[in-house]
Parts: C-alpha cells; sequence; structure tokens
C-alpha cells in the first residue's frame, strides 16, 4: 500500500494530466479503488485511540472524479449518468450482503461488510466505511468517507454527512452499537463514540454545543477537534433560552441535543429489539 499510496499522491499533485500518463493514472486508480471497495484502506482508522485522517485516500477518490468521463448506464426504466470511474457496485450471494429491492444504490469505493442490511431506499457514497451488522434503513444517507461501527443501526431517514474537501478533514464517524434514530442528521466532521444512542431528530453539527446534564459539561467543537458525543450518551433533541435583546423579550431558544442519561439496562433492552429485524 505504500507504493499505491506514493502513486496515488503524485498524480493527484500533478493537476491536469496529459493523455499518455491519464492511462497510466486509470490503471492506478483501478488498484485503489478495488482497495477502497474491499476495506483494505480507508479515508480514516483508529489509532491508539485516536481517529486519524489517511489524507491520501481522499486524494484517490477526488483523482477519479478528475480522471472519469461521464457515461450512461442503467436497465429497464431506470438510466443513469455519471463518471465511468464510479459505477454503482453489484452484488452477490457471496457477499452476504442483504440490499432489498427498492431503488437503493452504492458507489463502488465503499466498503460494505458482511451482515450489513440495506433497506430501500438508501445511498452509500464513495469512500464510506460500513462495518459488520449494520442496518441502513430507509431514506438513510451515508455520506462520502463516513466511517460507520459495527452493528449500528441508521433509521430511516437518518442523514450521514459526508466530506472530500479539503482532503485533510475529518470524516463523520459512528462508532460500534450506535443507535441513530430516524431523521437525525450528523454532520462536519462529528464523532459519535461507542454505544450511544441518539434519539429521533438530533442534529450534530460543528457549531452544536451538546448540554450533558447528567456530567454537567458543554461538548463542542474546537478548531482542532471535532464534536464528540461521549461513549453510551443517550441524546435528545432540546433547547436553550436566549437570554438577551429582544429574543429574550420575546421569549425565544435554540436548538440544542441535550444528554439525558447513559445507556442502562431498559436502554438497552429496547436496542435488542432491532436484533429481530436481522
Amino acid at each position: 500500500m505504500d507504493i499505491l499510496r506514493a502513486e496515488i499522491e503524485y498524480l493527484y499533485a500533478q493537476g491536469t494530466l496529459p493523455t499518455q500518463m491519464a492511462v497510466h493514472a486509470r490503471h492506478a486508480f483501478r488498484e485503489f479503488l478495488e482497495a477502497l471497495t474491499l476495506g483494505q484502506v480507508r479515508a480514516a482508522e483508529k489509532q491508539d485511540g485516536q481517529w486519524r485522517v489517511n489524507a491520501w485516500v481522499k486524494q484517490g477518490i477526488l483523482l477519479g472524479f478528475r480522471l472519469g468521463e461521464l457515461e450512461e448506464s442503467g436497465s429497464g426504466g431506470l438510466s443513469f449518468v455519471d463518471k465511468d470511474t464510479f459505477p454503482a457496485r453489484h452484488f452477490s450471494i457471496a457477499d452476504r450482503i442483504r440490499v432489498v429491492p427498492g431503488g437503493s444504490s452504492i458507489r463502488s469505493g465503499t466498503y460494505v461488510a458482511p451482515g450489513v442490511i440495506c433497506m430501500p431506499p438508501m445511498y452509500i457514497n464513495v469512500g464510506a466505511f460500513v462495518d459488520e451488522g449494520t442496518l441502513v434503513d430507509s431514506h438513510a444517507l451515508v455520506g462520502s468517507c463516513a466511517q460507520i461501527g459495527k452493528r449500528v443501526h441508521l433509521s430511516a431517514a437518518a442523514q450521514i454527512g459526508g466530506v472530500l474537501e479539503p482532503v485533510n478533514a475529518s470524516p463523520v464517524i459512528i462508532e460500534d452499537d450506535v443507535l441513530v434514530g430516524g431523521n437525525c442528521g450528523i454532520y462536519e466532521g462529528a464523532q459519535v463514540r461507542s454505544g450511544a444512542v441518539l434519539g429521533s431528530g438530533v442534529i450534530l453539527t460543528r457549531s452544536t454545543p451538546v448540554y450533558d446534564i447528567v456530567r454537567e459539561q458543554v461538548y463542542r467543537a474546537t478548531a482542532d477537534a471535532p464534536l464528540i458525543i461521549p461513549e453510551n450518551a443517550v441524546v435528545v433533541p432540546g433547547s436553550r433560552a436566549i437570554t438577551k435583546g429582544k429574543a429574550a423579550e420575546w421569549g425565544l431558544s435554540l436548538y440544542t441535543p441535550v444528554i439525558v442519561k447513559y445507556r442502562d439496562e431498559k436502554t438497552q433492552g429496547s436496542i435488542e429489539l432491532e436484533d429481530l429485524l436481522r
């Protein structure tokens, strides 16, 4: 992979490529795309307890967009036009992945592990990593380069934001055994640690403060670190009052997520019901 990495970094740095070099670049990109699809490389990975961005992987994806040309695809009543470097993935029984009929799409360059269930319609974009036993429910989105752990439930209409540029920006990361409720939105590199539960409608961004009424702390993103939701936190939508100016006179408040408790036996019992879907 060190050789492949060096080649991708070199080709990305060249900008617009002459024809002969573009032919070589396409060969290198196909090797890169296969490694990405097999999970041999990924946009971010955990090292010594901290998530690190692999910027060269994002460079490889962007190189693919640069090299790609528009082509038509599809069959029957469905037709698509996209870059030929990122065709839709096709699955077989040997992959041990359930993709239920009904309008879902998964791009090449995504890693989808055995045991993943995809309920229609849903979409997984290039560079995403979806680990074993995860359920991606109807109308859910897994954005480019998002990292999804084992046994995660992305409920209906959950939106996991993607990021390609800048190449050193951290993607959204959902660790193992997280439950993401319906209509949740997780964006701008937010990280949700193992075992957390996000109630329906929770929105997490870099500018979102999260109030922990159990530990009496406020979690925020900083210039050097993303917003991080602690392990086993149970987060629900809340609000905080505006205390100054006309907004205070009008009694207005702003949305904010609130950690109301940490996972216990009752919470665990309700989550275990999801096993029946598998």
